[in-house]
C-alpha cells in the first residue's frame, strides 16, 4: 500500500485526563530558521502578545535564536490551539519593529500533550538546558530570553 509523505505535523486536539491539566509542549521555528529571536524586542513582543490573550495560556518558555519553546494549557474553553497559534504569530509578524520581508515564522508547529508531572519535569529541563547545549551559556539560569508567564501545572 501506496502512503503518501505527511507534509505538516499532525495537530491533536488535547485529552483531559481524569482531574489532571492540559499542558502542551510547543515548538515554533521561525522562517527559514532565520536567527531573529533572542534579543530584548523579541522577548518584550512575545510576552506583551501572550500576556493579551486568554485563549490559551504560556507557562514557561525558552527563546532561542532560531526556535522557541514553551509550555502552555488552554485558557478559555473549546478555542483551537492552531487558531491561536496563528493569531499570536500574525500578531507577532505585524508588531515586529524590523520590518521583514518574508514571514517571520514557519508555517507549522510541534505540539506535544504532556502525560503526567514526570514528563513535564523532564522536558522544562531539556528545554532549559537548549541555551546550554547550544553554547550560548555556561549555565541554565544565565539565559536571559526565558521565564515563566502563567503558572501551568499539574
Amino acid at each position: 500500500m501506496y502512503h503518501r509523505a505527511r507534509s505538516h505535523p499532525i495537530h491533536l486536539a488535547p485529552v483531559e485526563l481524569h482531574n489532571h491539566s492540559v499542558i502542551i509542549f510547543v515548538t515554533v521555528c521561525t522562517h527559514e530558521r532565520r536567527k531573529c529571536l533572542a534579543n530584548p524586542e523579541a522577548h518584550r513582543l512575545l510576552r506583551s502578545i501572550w500576556g493579551e490573550s486568554s485563549f490559551w495560556l504560556v507557562g514557561r518558555y525558552v527563546l532561542m535564536p532560531d526556535h522557541l519553546h514553551f509550555f502552555c494549557a488552554p485558557g478559555e474553553k473549546d478555542y483551537p490551539m492552531e487558531k491561536w497559534m496563528g493569531y499570536w504569530k500574525r500578531r507577532a509578524s505585524l508588531q515586529w519593529e524590523t520590518r521583514l520581508t518574508e514571514p517571520m515564522f514557519q508555517r507549522d508547529f510541534f505540539d506535544r500533550q504532556l502525560r503526567s508531572s514526570e514528563s513535564y519535569d523532564a522536558k522544562w529541563e531539556y528545554v532549559r538546558m537548549n541555551p546550554v547545549r547550544a553554547g550560548l551559556v555556561e549555565r541554565p539560569e544565565d539565559w536571559p530570553y526565558q521565564g515563566e508567564m502563567n503558572l501551568v501545572s499539574w
